[in-house]
């Protein structure tokens, strides 16, 4: 039970985190990540990478009060899901925006 507590308030903060991405602060971006991203596309950068965050941390919220409510094993696809997702829309933003991962 304290496993999926922990789920849940480690989404929270990841969808948090996207947020401010979303809305334009990527400070919290590591800098390497960011440094060839232009001043003209970093709301755009933002927004991919909040978005796909958001949805790491989103699913990772949802599969936690899932198991907390039924414990089963298939809840976790909806968390592989949402990480597969989510990788793949800042992958596409870092070779977008950053012209590679690092």
């Amino acid at each position: 039970m304290f496993e999926f507590i922990l789920m849940i308030l480690l989404g929270l903060l990841l969808t948090m985190l996207g947020i401010s991405n979303i809305r334009g602060n990527i400070s919290s971006i590591h800098w390497y990540n960011r440094k060839r991203v232009t001043k003209e596309n970093q709301g755009a950068y933002g927004k991919w990478i909040g978005t796909g965050t958001v949805l790491i941390g989103g699913s990772l919220v949802i599969t936690g009060v899932l198991e907390l409510l039924n414990e089963k094993e298939y809840w976790f696809l909806i968390l592989l899901i949402g990480i597969v997702i989510g990788l793949s829309l800042m992958i596409y933003a870092q070779f977008k925006y950053n012209k590679g991962i690092f």
